[in-house]
Parts: structure tokens; C-alpha cells; sequence
């Protein structure tokens, strides 16, 4: 006997999402220049180290090629596309359900996040971006003068 975990509201979610895809509304993400419709979105982890901040994404299936990462006014952008290969169409039965199609994620910048030195490295399917923190800034001691 298989125990199988009940999530309601996760099939409702789903069936939202069948809806939009079936009448061509897709989720559209804001961006300085308009909007851009994803088709999914990635999870992604945050994690906040004394010297950096790091992004982990997941992104199986999505080639280093199709993923652009961007830093822009206080906003980092992970943006890129799954595509779906190539297939022979066969009498049958079919079952897709992995998501293709665009994605955007867009987070905020922390004010000593040192935005020049951004890295970014792709590796069996997860994002990670690597964002250096600045140091903070010493106070200033001022000399007061006897006259």
C-alpha cells in the first residue's frame, strides 16, 4: 500500500494555471522596458553569508546558453527559457507535464551589494549566483582642535 499525501489546494492551483495557459493568459512579470510573459517559475533558495549573498535556482532541463542573469538598478534578474526537444509524433498515449517556455525571477539588491562583481555558474541543472557584499563602512573619527 502506497501512502499518498492529499493537497487539495495544489490541484486547484493547477487546474488555475491549466485555465490561463488554455485562454493564453500567462503570467506577466514587470520589467524597465515593458512586460514579459513566464511560463514558470523557478524556486529558487536565498542564503545570506557573512561576506556574500548567494541564489541558488533550479532549472533542470535549461541549458547555460538559455539562462541570462542581469544586475540593473538595485534589481537582479534571472531570466531564460526550456525548451522542449524535438519528438516524433506516435499513435498513443502522451503524458507531458514538465512546464517549458520562458521564466523570470527578479529580486531586490541589498544597499551593499556589490553589483560589479556578480558571478553566476550553471551546474546539473541549478543557477548559482554569487553576490559579494561590500564592507561596511568604518565611522570616521574627527580630531577635535584646542584653540
Amino acid at each position: 500500500m502506497n501512502i499518498v499525501r492529499y493537497e487539495p489546494w495544489h490541484l486547484i492551483g493547477r487546474l488555475h494555471r491549466e485555465i490561463d495557459q488554455l485562454f493564453g493568459d500567462t503570467h506577466a512579470t514587470s520589467t524597465s522596458g515593458g512586460s514579459t510573459a513566464a511560463n514558470w517559475v523557478p524556486s529558487v533558495d536565498v542564503h545570506e553569508e557573512p561576506e556574500r549573498y548567494t541564489v541558488h535556482a533550479d532549472l533542470p532541463g535549461v541549458e547555460a546558453k538559455d539562462i541570462q542573469v542581469t544586475a540593473d538598478k538595485g534589481v537582479l534578474t534571472i531570466r531564460g527559457a526550456r525548451r522542449l526537444e524535438a519528438r516524433e509524433n506516435r499513435k498513443g498515449f502522451e503524458r507531458l507535464e514538465r512546464i517549458t517556455g520562458d521564466f523570470v525571477r527578479q529580486f531586490s539588491l541589498p544597499e551593499n551589494a556589490r553589483a560589479d562583481d556578480i558571478r553566476a555558474r550553471h551546474n546539473n541543472g541549478v543557477l548559482e549566483v554569487v553576490i559579494p557584499k561590500q564592507a561596511a563602512a568604518e565611522p570616521r573619527r574627527v580630531n577635535v582642535e584646542v584653540n
